[in-house]
């Protein structure tokens, strides 16, 4: 498996890598490089009545995923990056310190994503665009492992729809609670 990543991996260097991009993809990992982007879209939407429970949903997803991501799987599953495996890839971006699976940028973009999706908000829509994007600058940049990526966005979803869920829950006991 690690064979065909590598293979996946070297291929975006030798096929995609252009000036633009070495500008661009440092950019665009670093809008999410502790979910700044996300973080700071659910602070905006908390503050307006009208958009709070999409804040709410959205928070509390972004939540499930560093308890998840960062706190459990990560320490747990202790995978090496591809740059520490090919240390003759040109990184970028500074080696992450951290464990490379999953990839914590994957799933706070889709957690985000399924957030926005499963609360009824049109943002889903470019916040999608962008989290392909976050996640195929993590590949470009040679920090994660094409299954890093995946395994992320495949939790991010399940965290979004699963926070979306548990918020609703609690705010209906709260609203009985009043």
């Amino acid at each position: 498996m690690q064979t065909l990543e590598l293979t996946i991996l070297n291929w975006i260097q030798a096929q995609c890598r252009s000036g633009f991009l070495d500008a661009l993809m440092p950019a665009v990992s670093a809008l999410c490089a502790h979910g700044e982007i996300w973080i700071v879209l659910a602070a905006v939407l908390l503050i307006f009545p009208r958009t709070r429970r999409v804040g709410g949903i959205l928070a509390a997803a972004l939540i499930l995923d560093v308890i998840c991501c960062n706190g459990i799987l990560k320490p747990l599953i202790a995978r090496v990056r591809p740059c520490d495996v090919n240390p003759a890839a040109e990184l970028l971006v500074r080696r992450p310190s951290d464990w490379s699976f999953p990839s914590g940028h994957a799933a706070s973009s889709f957690a985000a994503t399924a957030a926005l999706y499963a609360a009824g908000c049109r943002g889903w829509i470019p916040a999608f665009a962008l989290s392909l994007l976050i996640c195929f600058s993590r590949l470009y940049l040679y920090v994660h492992w094409p299954s890093d990526v995946l395994a992320g966005a495949i939790l991010g979803v399940v965290l979004g729809f699963l926070a979306q869920k548990l918020y609703d829950k609690v705010a209906k006991k709260m609203k009985k609670t009043l």
